[in-house]
């Protein structure tokens, strides 16, 4: 993902919790992909998503059951 594109989602996603202290950055091994951080704890991943000319972006996070308690 290019920066633009970074920062659009970025925005949506600080606008949609709340001005969440959400940080998005690029990952080293991949150019299709950005961690989510907040508050300085990486909680998931963003992926870029453009098969059949449709771009569109999906969240993956991942709750440990030991995170829980």
């Amino acid at each position: 993902m290019h920066s633009e594109e970074i920062k659009k989602i970025q925005a949506f996603l600080k606008a949609k919790f709340s001005g969440a202290d959400i940080i998005l950055k690029p990952r080293k091994e991949t150019t299709d992909s950005v961690e989510i951080t907040i508050a300085g704890e990486t909680l998931g991943i963003v992926f870029k998503d453009d098969e059949d000319g449709d771009i569109c972006y999906h969240v993956q996070m991942t709750i440990l059951n030991e995170d829980l308690t």
